[in-house]
């Protein structure tokens, strides 16, 4: 007698129906390997597990809004040895997120910033910890929305809780009220409570200066940096451009 037929409505109400997709190829493999019926059960479980991780993290991964698949074996060390390597690597294993503190992460453009920040959160990811990735604009901007729709504190408190937050380009526009009290007031929440990574093109003595109200700066920077690991990307950019093709060259002069 075929126990199939019966199975299937029973996982299903007992919400295991991702064992259906394996079943029948354990199945198989546990008469073919004579199994005890609990090494059948553990394989059947493990691959339930299994799938349940996955989905879960494919689930924080899309929650994450990275812009691309950066992680840390896709970055170049050796274009700019000067980079602390073994600090980024310390970094990755995301105790930070444990200690509840800031990265922050400063060089010129093309340095690598937001490759070695969604480098972290990917693998953070990876860890089991929820994410979420931005830059300065769009947070403030959404918050800034949240206000005139009436949910401004829903979307203020799932920023407070959640573990890691990644705000890209601090810094690259100046903050005005009231985004710089928001600004503030979202450290000032977070504050051992939750990890925040910042990338800035700014030197850490300037960005006092991204804050029109200097006392608000000061309280808003002295909670980021208490306890902070601090990164310095310094070196050449990686997004030096291409050489110019002779033909195309040719043709721009004859344009001309």
């Amino acid at each position: 007698m075929n126990p199939m037929p019966e199975l299937a409505p029973m996982l299903k109400q007992l919400r295991l129906s991702g064992i259906l997709d394996s079943l029948e190829d354990r199945n198989k493999q546990a008469i073919g390997k004579k199994m005890s019926y609990t090494e059948f059960l553990s394989l059947l479980i493990s691959d339930e597990v299994a799938r349940r991780e996955q989905k879960k993290f494919s689930l924080r991964l899309r929650r994450a809004a990275f812009r691309s698949h950066k992680t840390l074996d896709q970055f170049d060390f050796s274009f700019n040895p000067n980079i602390n390597a073994p600090l980024i690597q310390e970094l990755i294993t995301g105790r930070f997120i444990d200690e509840k503190v800031a990265v922050l992460i400063v060089g010129p453009c093309g340095t690598g910033k937001s490759h070695i920040a969604q480098a972290i959160g990917h693998a953070a990811v990876r860890q089991g910890h929820d994410v979420l990735f931005t830059s300065q604009s769009q947070l403030l901007g959404n918050l800034h929305a949240a206000r005139a729709t009436d949910t401004y504190e829903r979307r203020f408190q799932s920023l407070v809780r959640i573990p890691l937050l990644i705000i890209d380009d601090f810094g690259l526009k100046p903050l005005r009220p009231p985004h710089d009290e928001d600004f503030h007031d979202l450290v000032a929440e977070r504050y051992e409570r939750g990890a925040t990574v910042l990338t800035s093109n700014l030197d850490f003595a300037e960005w006092g200066d991204a804050f029109p109200n200097q006392l608000l700066g000061a309280a808003t920077l002295d909670r980021l940096r208490h306890g902070a690991y601090r990164v310095v990307l310094d070196g050449k950019s990686y997004r030096s451009p291409r050489p110019m093709d002779s033909r195309i060259d040719s043709k721009t002069k004859v344009g001309k």
